[in-house]
């Protein structure tokens, strides 16, 4: 029994060395921020490029709106023949009153500049407000990626927290596999205390690859968001978002990209509002007109002759039936719209933030109990442990007490990455940037 519980003693210190030596270094190893991931996903979304081909089209819509203003060209002609024409019916001795041709020629080239066009400047708000409105929409498109970012990340690190604690657990339970093979080959101990060992050590190990694959296929799903390579040697490092919660716990804040797309939208709602005013309003345009043909603007003219003309127009419409209130009021409904959508954005948003809350709170306190819990169960489990090197209880008695202690820490270690992800959740849902 001395001889057994020497090479008990001496085994379990050769274990503790080598858990508290620090392991070799792989040749390559990246530290995983969440804050890092879930801005490399927003920058390689392949959406992120609409944004400069929004800019462009707008460009190109302005400068087409620009160009109203300068003079435009045009011309035209004509052949014509026609069976009858304007005449005097009028004799006077000695006088011939000319008769117009039946038929006709002309060519002109006209200019027409706009002096004042009230549309033009509403037409162009318009224009910028759209523009505004559409990178706001992509703002909220993009933004969703933080949730798949979150999701990936600590789905990766609930699996890493879990294999370190089930690791330093396999390296104790190896430890104690040594002590019972050491036993049965000295004969004091059956097989069966060896092969209870062994089969527990296998089914963690196989818990430990099982972790493995769901924390690599974790990983390869946030190297495709954000862009880069992971591998799998690389850690995850949880954030400490204790002191920005408890900040924005204070005041909530509106920082959402919806609540910019609901505020665009209003603003292209005014600018078209605008636009059906100036509708309504005075244009004035200065024209002019060259000419050659035959008549001419002589009428009476049987030749070809050039000519020009010029002058100023005036264009109005204030009665339309109508149809400027109606797309005042149609207006006024979409506005309302806006002002609904935006209340229902606000109590959704709500809502998960108390959920939110009320897990982060659930979550903090379930920490302090776990570490109660681990420290009885780990009290239990070194007297278990004890009685198991005096052969007082068997390997299947210590490996129970010991799963105790495993599952209590699995627990725990789960428990740390949860509220990491509630609170990253909560963060997200208001719109707050991570540290």
């Amino acid at each position: 029994m001395n001889r057994a519980m020497r090479v008990f003693a001496s085994v379990t210190l050769v274990a503790l060395a080598m858990r508290s030596a620090p392991a070799q270094a792989p040749a390559r190893r990246d530290t995983l921020r969440l804050r890092e991931l879930q801005q490399a996903a927003a920058q390689v979304d392949p959406r992120e490029q609409q944004l400069a081909l929004q800019r462009q089209a707008t460009a190109l819509r302005l400068r087409t709106l620009a160009a109203e203003r300068l003079p435009a060209l045009s011309g035209d002609g004509t052949a014509q023949y026609q069976s009858a024409v304007t005449t005097i019916p009028i004799r006077l001795p000695n006088v011939v009153v000319p008769t117009p041709p039946h038929d006709r020629y002309g060519a002109e080239l006209g200019v027409q500049e706009r002096l004042l066009d009230p549309s033009l400047g509403a037409r162009a708000d318009v224009e910028r407000a759209t523009l505004g409105l559409a990178e706001a929409r992509l703002r909220t498109t993009v933004y969703a990626l933080r949730g798949e970012v979150n999701d990936a990340f600590f789905s990766a690190a609930i699996a890493q927290a879990r294999a370190g604690a089930l690791n330093a657990a396999i390296a104790d339970l190896e430890a104690q596999l040594r002590v019972a093979r050491a036993r049965v080959r000295e004969g004091t101990a059956l097989p069966s205390e060896a092969a209870t060992l062994e089969a527990e050590l296998l089914r963690r190990r196989q818990d430990l690859d099982d972790l493995g694959a769901t924390r690599a296929a974790s990983l390869a799903v946030l190297a495709v968001l954000a862009g880069r390579t992971i591998a799998t040697t690389d850690t995850l490092l949880l954030p400490d978002l204790v002191a920005t919660v408890a900040s924005a716990r204070a005041s909530v804040p509106r920082n959402r990209p919806e609540y910019l797309q609901f505020a665009r939208t209003r603003e292209q709602l005014a600018a078209q509002e605008r636009v059906v005013a100036a509708q309504i309003r005075p244009r004035v345009s200065a024209f002019g007109r060259a000419g050659y043909g035959k008549p001419g603007l002589n009428v009476l003219a049987t030749s070809f002759n050039s000519y020009w003309l010029g002058g100023v127009e005036v264009q109005w419409t204030p009665w339309s039936w109508g149809t400027t209130d109606r797309d005042r009021e149609v207006l006024a409904l979409q506005q309302q719209i806006v002002t609904s959508d935006e209340a229902a954005f606000t109590a959704a948003t709500q809502r998960a933030v108390e959920r939110q809350l009320a897990d982060i709170d659930r979550l903090t306190a379930a920490l302090r109990t776990d570490d109660a819990i681990i420290a009885l169960r780990a009290g239990i489990e070194r007297e278990t442990r004890h009685r198991y090197a005096e052969a007082v209880v068997t390997a299947a008695e210590y490996v129970d007490r010991e799963n105790d202690v495993l599952a209590a820490r699995l627990t725990k270690a789960g428990h740390e990455v949860e509220l990491a992800q509630a609170q990253a959740r909560y963060l997200t849902t208001i719109g707050v940037e991570l540290r």
